[in-house]
């Protein structure tokens, strides 16, 4: 037995032993298979997130109107076929512009389609926000799978609570996180993530560009791109050059976070959406 499956093995004992101890508490957690983790949808919606069952919200119509043509690029809808359209990369050109909050929101907007389910991918493998804010922090990931082809990629993939969510944390901190997000084993997962379900969509929550060569590596293997730029705090300098560093053959969509209601006199004013589909023949602000 490696030292990662023996992780794994302490990882779900503590996580059988959690289960029952809560079993009194919340009588409906006790209907769930121990293989199940459980979203703490109370405490996401107290930090602004987007939860299922709140679709009357405008954060709900506005991922509605960020997720449309992102699903249509995905399968093969839109303008023009995209390779590997399903995998679509979440990035920013610094941190703390709100890529994983994007991410995040996405990922709970797609779950609530009929015929589509959503994977998560937390590749900021340096600062894993996404697990963390999902209570899957030190759990086995990514960075697990591509150091170690013995492990199957099901035994990484976490089943959540929300029936058409699953998530693959960071995993473990690698020195080597670039070489193997760069690493042929990380095409050929992509790939397999790519192809395994026809109706997934799977959302990976990148590095900022700016800050590490991480997120230019993963790009490569994408087929779409969602660019978070914070309003009023990156220059224009900035975002120029964290899109310069992404391939212009890209499908790249444009998400203007945190503006101020004043800057758009919209309808929905949290947010401002700008897509990008090669041919720039679809626009939206």
């Amino acid at each position: 037995m490696t030292s990662i499956e023996k992780a794994m093995d302490r990882h779900s004992e503590a996580a059988v032993h959690s289960d029952q101890k809560e079993a009194g508490h919340h009588s409906k957690d006790s209907l769930l298979p121990r293989s199940v983790h459980r979203i703490n949808l109370a405490d996401l919606q107290q930090q602004g997130f987007l939860i299922p069952d709140h679709g009357g919200h405008l954060l709900s119509e506005e991922y509605r109107m960020i997720k449309r043509p992102l699903l249509l690029n995905a399968f093969g809808k839109g303008a023009s076929h995209i390779v590997h359209g399903n995998l679509v990369m979440v990035v920013s050109a610094i941190s703390g512009e709100g890529k994983t909050f994007t991410t995040l929101n996405l990922a709970m907007s797609i779950a609530m389609e009929r015929d589509t389910t959503v994977l998560m991918v937390d590749s900021d493998v340096v600062k894993p926000s996404l697990s963390g804010f999902l209570g899957l922090s030190g759990h086995l990931g990514l960075t697990d799978l591509l150091y170690d082809e013995n492990l199957n990629l099901s035994e990484a993939i976490v089943n959540t609570d929300i029936q058409k969510l699953k998530v693959l944390p960071a995993g473990r901190t690698n020195v080597h996180s670039t070489e193997l997000l760069a690493s042929r084993r990380m095409e050929y997962l992509a790939k397999e993530l790519s192809n395994r379900y026809p109706d997934r969509i799977v959302l990976f929550d990148s590095p900022p560009l700016l800050v590490t060569s991480q997120a230019c590596v993963l790009s490569q293997i994408m087929g779409q791109i969602l660019m978070v730029v914070e309003a009023g705090r990156v220059s224009q300098a900035a975002v120029k050059e964290a899109l310069a560093m992404l391939d212009s053959d890209k499908v790249i969509g444009l998400i203007l976070n945190k503006k101020p209601k004043s800057l758009f006199d919209q309808r929905y004013q949290p947010y401002g959406y700008g897509w990008d589909n090669n041919k720039k023949e679809d626009k939206k602000r």
